[in-house]
């Protein structure tokens, strides 16, 4: 499981690009999404830095660390 920081976040239609952007990597990847923290938890069994690179041209950059 791994904790992204995603700072740019900011609506409920960043966090549907956010999740949509996850998915894209890991289809199985089960995303908690929380707007107001703006974090996205992931469990997945894909590598963090795929996932945080479809994050980045999703135009969400983020950081990353083991849950």
């Amino acid at each position: 499981m791994y904790e992204f920081d995603i700072p740019d976040m900011s609506c409920g239609h960043c966090a549907g690009t956010v999740t949509k952007a996850i998915k894209s990597i890991d289809p199985a990847a089960v995303a908690n999404v929380d707007l107001n923290a703006r974090k996205a938890t992931v469990e997945t069994t894909a590598d963090p830095s795929a996932i945080g690179s479809a994050l980045d041209e999703a135009g969400y950059p983020a950081t990353y660390k083991a849950a």
